[in-house]
């Protein structure tokens, strides 16, 4: 006979944060992974940054910006309210996918890879936050 596991229902919250953060761990090993392409390393050092050109404040700021919503919604999914903090992941969600969509034509296979896990996951979040709980009345 089969033993039964023991098992807790998560709170969309916690989905929504946990989701973020697995989004932003391949984001991160994306990049990390792309400074072993050829050239890769040679053009950061001649102060390109891939297909952004030249490497400016701006470009840097900008750049920075982007990676920082990810990151910060790790905590906001917990601490907005229930009303912005959905709005916030249906939104960023949906942003973040276009994004990574655009990003992955003519790619490496392990970008792709990874390009699709956080599509996935990006699309995940928008789905969680768009069919939040309601309270019971």
């Amino acid at each position: 006979m089969a033993s039964l596991l023991e098992d807790i229902r998560i709170p969309v919250r916690f989905k929504l944060s946990a989701l973020w953060a697995s989004l932003m761990f391949c984001y991160i090993y994306g990049d990390y992974f792309g400074l072993y392409q050829p050239g890769n390393l040679q053009g950061m050092l001649q102060g390109q940054m891939g297909p952004l050109g030249d490497v400016t404040q701006g470009v840097l700021l900008g750049t920075a910006m982007l990676m920082a919503a990810p990151s910060v919604m790790v905590f906001l999914s917990l601490a907005l309210s229930p009303a912005a903090c959905r709005w916030a992941n249906i939104v960023l969600g949906v942003a973040y996918t276009v994004i990574i969509l655009i990003s992955m034509p003519g790619a490496w296979h392990f970008y792709m890879f990874l390009g699709v896990i956080e599509a996935v996951l990006s699309l995940l979040i928008a789905a969680y936050a768009w069919r939040w709980p309601r309270v019971a009345g």
